[in-house]
């Protein structure tokens, strides 16, 4: 057998006998209801649900206009992160060397960059007792070339708007402060970003000293004589050991421990190497030793090593993670999609469907086309004219069987009172 037709596919199929049907009337009956009409040789034609086909059209169109802005924005943009500690010693200014990661469009130079020094003067950190954070918001200085330095704030979801660029929030951390004083009693202090590598904030890192050591008298430094410092800091540090995790993010119960090498770091080899962690080439090959053993120490808490020197845990600073970026073409993108998806909504909610009238002299009813509803008709008196009526919808359209019987019903009303 075949298969079932689907109700809201059906063509519609109606004739009726009117007196003297006129075209004219006919044509206004269905414009009155909005629909576009074409009338020719005593037959009317009309269409409605173009709003279909103008979706469809705009929707790609948009389309298109999306694809252009992120081509704008990938020629024209450019993008920098940056770690940024707090305190005015660390602030950093928008060139390409104080970017730890780049990325320019192919028509952009480094002189293209926007001039403006961003400082960190604050952070507001908080969690939740399960230690999840409910609030992040970073005060800071900027000073733009031109303008006068000015204070901000800015948070993860609420960018700095910047002349040119946008500087978003990405991550936090801590910047154990440690202060080394050597054999020879010179005073140096690192401010070291511990990486986090958890949710608790637990930081890992390294803080080097490669001018150490030297010799007052000649002003020779020995590279075997280097030191460095490689630790975790814990902001709530556990009640017993093992110290190797951190039990909340914010600090309740500070502490760093600490492992000292002293030798050549390799750092006057100029071969690249992470400022994060220690390079094991050195370590492995002898050139870099451990001293003594690992040491848990507290704000404020020094440590003697063997050779007379000391090195103090005098606190930490914040820093956060900032992704500086431009991008001329989000705008294109964002009105483009707001226009693509207003004209897939009309594309998908349009009903296009299709309706013809046609009138002649009055012959013997002819029977519904197989599929179709039964021909409705109606009978007059006296000089009557013969009046066919079809319809078919372009699209899925349940309702529209219903429509053509009402179009049918008005349009025989029109003609009975004429």
């Amino acid at each position: 057998p075949a298969a079932p037709r689907r109700l809201d596919r059906l063509p519609q199929h109606a004739v009726l006998a009117a007196p003297a049907a006129d075209p004219a009337r006919i044509a206004a009956v269905l414009r009155k209801r909005r629909w576009r009409v074409v009338v020719r040789d005593g037959e009317v034609s009309a269409e409605k649900g173009y709003l279909k086909e103008t979706g469809n059209l705009i929707f790609h169109f948009a389309l298109i206009g999306v694809l252009f802005g992120v081509a704008f924005g990938s020629w024209y943009g450019w993008h920098g992160n940056r770690l940024l500690v707090a305190g005015p010693d660390t602030a950093f200014c928008n060139n390409l060397q104080q970017y730890a990661e780049t990325g320019l469009g192919p028509r952009v130079d480094a002189a293209d960059l926007p001039p403006f020094c961003l400082e960190l003067t604050d952070f507001d950190a908080r969690f939740l007792d399960t230690g999840q954070p409910s609030y992040f918001q970073a005060s800071a200085k900027v000073d733009e070339a031109g303008g006068e330095p000015r204070d901000v704030e800015f948070s993860v979801n609420s960018p700095l708007r910047l002349d040119g660029a946008s500087a978003y929030l990405l991550g936090h951390g801590y910047a154990p402060v440690i202060r080394y004083t050597d054999r020879l009693g010179r005073v140096q202090t690192s401010v070291a970003p511990f990486l986090t590598t958890d949710g608790n904030l637990t930081g890992e890192g390294v803080a080097a000293f490669p001018d150490v050591n030297i010799d007052p008298a000649t002003g020779d430094r020995d590279p075997d004589q280097q030191m460095a410092f490689e630790g975790i800091y814990l902001p709530t540090a556990p009640d017993a050991p093992p110290y190797v995790r951190s039990v909340f993010p914010a600090e309740r119960s500070p502490a760093l421990m600490l492992i000292a090498y002293r030798g050549n770091l390799g750092l006057d080899a100029g071969i690249p190497s992470s400022v994060y962690v220690l390079d094991q080439r050195q370590v492995e090959a002898g050139k870099l030793k451990q001293i003594g053993e690992a040491k848990l120490m507290r704000p404020g808490e020094s440590w003697t090593l063997d050779d007379g020197s000391t090195v103090e845990f005098v606190g930490t600073r914040e820093f956060i993670t900032l992704s500086v970026r431009y991008d001329p073409g989000e705008r294109i993108v964002l009105v483009s999609s707001i226009v693509m998806l207003a004209g897939l909504m009309m594309s998908i909610f349009g009903k296009r469907r299709r309706i013809w009238f046609r009138t002649g002299p009055a012959r013997p009813a002819t029977p519904a086309v197989a599929g179709t509803e039964p021909p409705a008709t109606a009978s007059t008196t006296g000089g009557s004219s013969l009046m066919e009526a079809g319809g078919l919808p372009r699209t899925d359209y349940s309702g529209f069987a219903d429509e053509f019987k009402q179009l049918v019903a008005a349009v025989e009303r029109s003609e009975g009172k004429s």
